[in-house]
């Protein structure tokens, strides 16, 4: 049985695995970064919202 060898990613926060993912799923999908980032605020702001209401 081979040794995979170890990413630098499978010590890395959880949020910064969660980015990489989003960049690679933007990139691969070819989605142009205005569309990504206006995409992105709509995201943060549902996310603010659900966080406020559990406050």
């Amino acid at each position: 049985m081979a040794d995979q060898a170890k990413s630098p990613l499978d010590d890395a926060p959880e949020e910064i695995k969660l980015a990489v993912d989003l960049i690679y799923l933007l990139e691969s999908n070819e989605i142009e970064p205005s569309i990504a980032l206006k995409a992105i605020e709509i995201i943060k702001s549902d996310l603010e919202q659900k966080l406020s209401a559990t406050e």
